[in-house]
């Protein structure tokens, strides 16, 4: 007998082929697996797209806020820039004008004249109405932010369930081979670390991108507050100098 065919035979009977190729890893996975890895890479492929959108949004939000502000200050006359835009005002910020324009108007139009009391109650209208169209504005704004924070907290530990399940079909591996070897461990072993892995990758984008956008939304509704305040002052002084 040739010594050289039971060696050649153990080789032969401990090389089994894994393909351990990302693609391969998710073809071999069971189904447990592989629905937690769709599950992970549709969140973070829904992650990435709300990403592009805020971004583009909050970039147009500054330069339309610049462009109107120019405008505010340049000394044109509050009312023409109020005919100029009230049909179609684009940006939160000229919405926000509008609304304590439009307060404005509909009190300064059906009264000759102002008393103390009725000052101070106009003021509080236009407050209150510019204050209501900026929560309508951040409201939109904030939409889909929560899915990040969702993502981000919870995409680490749905990549966890998938990791430890890959570790149990492991060791099911074992017990069942009787054999403790790479070959036998290795693709349990695999799955269970891509399944971590792609919690990361859709987890760590979704909370820097939260993070950043929260803090955008926050400066901008400061600045929103802001202008609501110095147009209210504006509209305060002029009322009193109109009234007699």
């Amino acid at each position: 007998m040739d010594p050289t065919i039971p060696i050649h035979a153990t080789q032969l009977a401990g090389t089994v082929h894994h393909d351990l190729s990302v693609w391969g890893l998710f073809l071999q996975a069971d189904l447990i697996v592989k629905s937690v890895l769709m599950i992970l890479i549709g969140s973070s492929v829904w992650s990435w797209a709300i990403i592009a959108d805020k971004w583009i949004t909050f970039k147009g939000l500054g330069l339309k806020a610049n462009k109107f502000e120019n405008s505010f200050w340049s000394g044109e006359a509050l009312e023409k820039i109020f005919k100029r835009i009230q049909a179609k005002p684009g940006d939160p910020m000229a919405r926000t004008f509008c609304a304590g324009m439009h307060e404005w108007k509909l009190t300064t139009e059906s009264n000759a004249h102002f008393d103390g009391d009725l000052r101070a109650g106009l003021a509080q209208r236009i407050d209150r109405a510019m204050a209501t169209s900026i929560n309508r504005e951040i409201n939109v704004l904030e939409r889909y932010m929560t899915f990040l924070a969702t993502v981000g907290s919870t995409a680490p530990f749905i990549g966890l369930f998938g990791t430890v399940w890959g570790i149990m079909n492991s060791f099911s591996a074992i017990a069942g081979a009787q054999n403790t070897s790479l070959a036998v461990v290795a693709p349990g072993i695999a799955e269970a670390r891509f399944a971590t892995a792609i919690g990361l990758v859709a987890a760590i984008p979704a909370v820097v991108a939260y993070n950043k956008f929260s803090t955008d939304l926050a400066r901008y509704q400061d600045r929103l507050d802001a202008f609501a305040a110095e147009f209210s002052a504006i509209l305060g002084r002029h009322l009193e100098r109109s009234t007699p």
